[in-house]
């Protein structure tokens, strides 16, 4: 049973939410059936509906509102998970199974912008969870340290390109800080919404950054996710990014099992980075068609791209430059939704150079 304590701050929470103006997709999901329905309910690790919901009440002006404190609360909260993923998946409904894991054909892909006039950094990551631990707000301070070891090692066997060096975060030099710092590699403690979703827990215990000797791979552990595995690199080399990023993914993936489940792909923290966990992003200047919005939305709604300021999320577009990705991570490949984001890219290139 879920203690008194909890359910008062659920009840409060949820007067809360319906109370407010929030957009959130928890609102609009969040009915008081659905609230009746889960509101005693507990996975084995312990987790309520509250850990679910927390970081929705707390900041309502989130966009979705929702996080899974461990892989059991995408069953068990079912009934306001899956209207939450079917609305943001492009309508990937409760009966729907993401297809197996398919990198497809990398040499099917190509450079975007070979002269160099537009695409500044081409990036592609996906998510992990590391298979028999909860997600961050139910981890306990031994469990990140053990996780920690087990990256670490498996990491240092790593080789070719890919071979490199894990930094912690915890006993930091100075040094190695600023380094991290001005490449852009350091994340730093969570903001409002992890906070408000207890993710930033025995902050930084168990977290740390591993990356190659050329800067072109990168690991976040425990940060949202217990695994961000990132590829990157100046330029619009698609083809060279995604291709490192798939060697890697499929090597970490022979020494630490991921967290899989048949209907929803590999799982994480955030309901939105579910089933191929894939973003492929550029940073792209588009001085033209920054100037006319609505055709830039346009085709990003056409090519189901997600278009982002300079800096990521809940940021302006510095001087025309943007952060453009795919927006679909559910119920197509992680080939598909690679490629997806190489159509609309292109295909925003030649808008460009046409205007």
């Amino acid at each position: 049973m879920v203690d008194a304590a909890t359910i008062e701050k659920l009840e409060a929470g949820f007067s809360k939410l319906q109370a407010s103006e929030s957009k959130s997709l928890l609102k609009k999901y969040l009915t008081k059936e659905v609230f009746e329905a889960l509101k005693n309910k507990k996975t084995s690790f312990g987790s309520t509906l509250l850990d679910c919901i927390q970081s929705g009440i707390e900041n309502l002006d989130s966009g979705v509102g929702i996080y899974a404190p461990d892989a059991e609360a995408y069953v068990v909260f079912a009934d306001l998970f899956d209207p939450i993923i079917e609305d943001y998946h492009n309508g990937f409904k409760k009966t729907d199974k993401h297809p197996a894991k398919n990198w497809g054909d990398v040499e099917t892909l190509g450079n975007l912008d070979p002269a160099g006039e537009f695409v500044i950094s081409t990036r592609v990551r996906c998510g992990r969870s590391m298979e028999g631990y909860p997600f961050n707000p139910c981890l306990t301070e031994a469990q990140y340290k053990e996780m920690e070891d087990k990256v670490s090692s498996t990491l240092a066997g790593l080789e070719g390109e890919l071979k490199g060096t894990y930094y912690p975060l915890t006993g930091m030099s100075k040094e190695t800080q600023q380094q991290l710092i001005d490449d852009h590699f350091l994340f730093k403690e969570g903001d409002r919404f992890l906070q408000a979703a207890n993710a930033c827990r025995y902050w930084p215990t168990g977290r740390g950054i591993y990356h190659n000797v050329d800067k072109t791979f990168l690991i976040w552990c425990n940060e949202e996710d217990h695994l961000r595995i990132i590829s990157m690199q100046k330029g619009g080399d698609l083809k060279q990014v995604y291709k490192r990023l798939v060697t890697a993914v499929n090597d970490i993936e022979k020494r630490i099992p991921f967290s899989h489940n048949d209907r929803l792909g590999f799982l994480t923290f955030c309901p939105t980075n579910l089933g191929t966990t894939v973003r492929a992003s550029v940073h792209i200047k588009l001085p033209k068609l920054a100037a006319d919005k609505a055709k830039l939305e346009e085709v990003a709604a056409k090519y189901h791209l997600q278009v982002r300021g300079t800096r990521g999320e809940h940021t302006e577009a510095e001087g025309g430059i943007y952060d453009i990705s795919n927006k679909r991570r559910m119920g197509l490949t992680e080939y598909q939704a690679v490629k997806e984001m190489y159509d609309g890219i292109a295909e925003l290139i030649k808008i460009e150079k046409s205007l």
